[in-house]
């Protein structure tokens, strides 16, 4: 971020007097005290658990080089010498933190000259991000979102954290409120908008107009001149953005016919797969670090993006070659006599279906066992996404399914209606989790850990990892 504190006033609307530090940059923004670094500037976020406000004297103490607040963060006594014409940190204050940090987001979005992407979906958009921004990199310097931080916090902050120099930026947003992709797309005005496919998630809060309809507000927001590119593979979402925006482009893993497509074309080891690509009628090969014929979806969105930026073929070849994933992301890893999948980061209905045809596919004749997280946030739909989800686990062949949250009984009974013969146990701790795997027959074999973050999955994966197969890890790393 290339901004004075005098410029960051003005484009939030701030109060306070800078004096002599107005001509200061902060050499970035910061909303966690406990990893500012140096020089940043510090935003009191207030959430449901936490007061950013109750944090600006330990963010001082660890270097910020001012603080945005919405209340005055600091008592009489530590105001004292604290005024910035004394030498003290600069205050300013906001009548919201989050949406001054949109106003200076969508400030400097508006001074860069890179070329702006944004990305939404229901799975598989930070995959989608990670491949093209790696694409991208090959032709010119390329920001992102770091991992997934894509709502109204996350989205600013990584804009905020590109240099404003860069050829490209590629940035994800993430909804699950009604009001969010107006918000987010407001500040990201991409010259690009990719919308990568729509399914259950977050449904308990995006009401009755649907998950498309949300999504492809994205639209309404790219810059005069640019492209919409979304999957023809949804009529739902087809309908949703018909005459939303004039320049559309679409991609398939469905229809051969369609002007963008892939196909799933085999493995190259344990975690890479080939895709066949047909971009326009330029037909060729790639290298992905995941997969499964599903991730077709993902290898698309990404090559039809890069072409319709102008990549050549050999750039986007390279691109995928050179492309790797974020943790806990279908991570996989060979520990031992077990490849272990760890993609704990979250779930939904659609991303963990296409999770456990990848790992029912992975495991081959060996034997399969699921880790399985409730998927929060669908409200009504709960039952019979979950139900769904047992008659998917059924159709993955599982051997041994261990099931952490509610739900439960929605999961059994879609293993009852399709005759599921596996084992079946609900855990609710990590030990509980250990002392069953110590009872159970298996000894090695594949082990797919999937569920919504509320379930922290990541203790489980530890608690196995550490118990069942400490040797050192080896292999490469893939997610969907």
């Amino acid at each position: 971020m290339k901004l004075t504190l005098d410029q960051i006033q003005s484009a939030m609307g701030a109060v306070g007097f800078l004096g002599d530090a107005g001509e200061l940059a902060p050499l970035g923004i910061q909303t966690d005290s406990r990893v500012l670094k140096r020089g940043e500037l510090f935003f009191c976020i207030s959430g449901e658990r936490f007061d950013g406000h109750n944090f600006a004297k330990a963010a001082l103490e660890r270097g910020a080089c001012g603080i945005v607040a919405e209340r005055p963060p600091f008592s009489m006594d530590e105001m004292m010498g604290m005024e910035c014409c004394d030498g003290g940190v600069p205050l300013l204050m906001v009548q919201d933190c989050v949406a001054a940090l949109g106003k200076l987001a969508t400030h400097y979005r508006q001074l860069t000259r890179a070329i702006v992407t944004g990305i939404t979906g229901t799975a598989g958009k930070t995959t989608v991000k990670e491949l093209l921004a790696e694409i991208l990199s090959v032709r010119g310097e390329t920001a992102r979102n770091h991992l997934n931080l894509n709502n109204q916090i996350g989205l600013p902050v990584s804009i905020l954290g590109a240099t404003g120099d860069e050829k490209y930026w590629v940035m994800e947003a993430g909804i699950s409120q009604p009001h969010d992709m107006d918000e987010l797309g407001a500040i990201l005005r991409p010259d690009l908008g990719i919308i990568v496919n729509v399914g259950e998630g977050h449904t308990e809060g995006l009401g009755d107009k649907g998950v498309s309809h949300y999504k492809s507000q994205l639209l309404k927001y790219i810059e005069q001149g640019g492209v919409g590119l979304v999957s023809a593979d949804y009529p739902d979402l087809l309908e949703a953005c018909d005459r939303k925006f004039d320049e559309m482009r679409y991609f398939s893993i469905k229809d051969p016919e369609c002007a963008y497509y892939a196909e799933y074309a085999g493995a190259v080891s344990e975690v890479q797969g080939k895709y066949h690509v047909n971009l326009c009628g330029k037909e060729f090969d790639v290298t992905a670090p995941f997969r499964g014929a599903f991730a077709a979806e993902n290898v698309i969105a990404a090559a039809a993006a890069a072409d319709i930026m102008g990549l050549t073929s050999k750039e986007i070849i390279q691109g995928f070659e050179q492309a790797t994933l974020p943790e806990k992301r279908f991570n996989c890893s060979q520990r031992g006599n077990w490849l272990v999948i760890d993609d704990c980061y979250n779930s939904n209905p659609l991303s963990c279906a296409r999770a456990l045809e990848t790992a029912a596919e992975l495991a081959e004749d060996k034997p399969l066992v699921l880790v399985l997280g409730e998927m929060l946030e669908l409200g009504e739909q709960a039952y019979e996404a979950h139900n769904d989800i047992g008659k998917k686990i059924t159709e993955s062949k599982a051997d041994v399914v261990c099931w952490i949250g509610k739900n439960s009984t929605a999961v059994k009974d879609g293993l009852n209606e399709t005759d599921f013969t596996g084992e079946f146990h609900c855990v609710e701790t990590p030990q509980q989790f250990l002392n069953l795997c110590k009872t159970l027959c298996v000894n090695d074999g594949t082990i797919l850990f999937k569920g919504s973050r509320g379930n922290k999955l990541e203790r489980f994966v530890s608690v196995f990892c550490d118990s069942f197969c400490p040797s050192r890890t080896t292999g490469i790393t893939g997610a969907l």
